[in-house]
């Protein structure tokens, strides 16, 4: 273990970490329940790429990076087991064509000088250009999701066997393309998947739409509010931000402004509720907090704000110099979010700042 980073200069409060190459994937280590880690891979057209397990040190004012281990090709989509801390998955590019492998840390990386990654098995059923692999929203499951431009399908995955089997497969029908999704964390039944402008809901258990919601631009992104029902938010093109109530899906129930130029992540906070991290192309990470209900925010709400009427955004993070794609908070300590930008630089900032004790 190498410690290669700390509290970065400038009056910065983040904590900063260089990849070698290219990056726009980065992930919270849902299963390592005793460090705040993230994975993170590379996207090089011409070298070997690396992922990185990184962590955040006791002091908690540097990362450290836990492993490092060489990936085969471009890494276009990141995504860390919840079960199992030593399991990823990564959707990837070989310059001709994309694909998909779960993935397996070896578990005497600490003691190897260069460590080879595990390929439990491959994700090979698709036809079209695969874009995301979801894992179970949370705890011990053996389902997955992939999502390619045309079709989502459904996977029984048994690591111990090295074995992913489809289990169902529906087409998302003609002129749809699908680009991303997420599944909901209060129905694991159910998952919402961006098709250009709109975001189309899947029952999984019929495999088939039942529900659909038109947004006013490109979505880029979509996640569900993991603190409360119904609630999802959009990261779209033109309009920024939108948060919406899905049983009223017409129009969004707020809007935030977003970014300068397009907005390419958000993830809704697993601990607070209205607390959303958006990233951008105009090498910004923003903060804010949104209403979750029709109306003004509600009083009993846990970030600190004066009564009257307030700005939603709480902060801007421009310690950028590139576009920011990758964005993730910590399961652990719910408070602590990493970004990355496409340079390869790794960001951890705390919102301790804009709570309320």
């Amino acid at each position: 273990m190498v410690s290669v980073a700390s509290a970065m200069q400038g009056g910065s409060s983040g904590i900063g970490y260089g990849l070698k190459y290219q990056a726009r994937c980065i992930a919270d280590v849902i299963a390592d329940t005793d460090h705040t880690s993230f994975i993170t891979g590379t996207l090089s057209l011409k070298d070997e790429n690396e992922v990185h397990l990184i962590r955040i040190s006791s002091s908690g004012s540097e990362l450290i990076c836990e492993g490092l281990f060489s990936h085969p090709n471009e890494i276009w989509d990141l995504a860390s087991c919840p079960f199992d801390q030593r399991i990823f998955s990564t959707v990837f590019s070989t310059g001709e064509n994309f694909g998909a492998a779960i993935w397996q840390i070896p578990e005497l990386y600490g003691e190897l000088n260069s460590p080879q990654l595990e390929r439990v098995t491959s994700l090979d059923e698709h036809a079209s250009k695969i874009n995301c692999v979801l894992w179970w929203p949370s705890g011990r499951h053996d389902k997955l999701i992939s999502i390619d431009e045309e079709n989502i399908l459904l996977w029984s995955l048994d690591c111990s066997r090295k074995i992913a089997q489809v289990q169902s497969k529906e087409s998302a029908g003609l002129l749809h393309y699908l680009s991303g999704g997420t599944w909901d964390p209060h129905d694991s039944n159910a998952i919402a998947a961006t098709s250009e402008s709109s975001v189309q809901f899947w029952d999984l258990r019929t495999m088939k739409k039942s529900d659909s919601i038109a947004c006013s631009a490109y979505v880029r992104n979509v996640d569900y509010n993991p603190k409360k029902e119904h609630l999802l938010v959009t990261a779209e093109d033109e309009t920024g931000i939108s948060i919406w109530d899905l049983r009223k899906p017409k129009v969004p129930i707020q809007q935030l402004p977003g970014h300068t130029h397009w907005t390419c992540a958000v993830r809704c906070n697993p601990e607070f509720e209205g607390l959303i991290l958006s990233a951008g192309t105009d090498s910004a990470v923003n903060l804010w907090l949104a209403s979750m209900t029709d109306g003004e925010l509600k009083s009993e709400r846990t970030i600190d704000s004066p009564r009257c009427p307030v700005d939603p955004l709480l902060h801007s993070y421009s310690d950028y110099e590139d576009s920011v794609y990758g964005l993730a908070w910590s399961s652990r300590e719910p408070w602590i979010f990493a970004s990355l930008s496409y340079d390869g630089r790794v960001v951890v900032e705390s919102v301790k700042p804009f709570l309320s004790r």
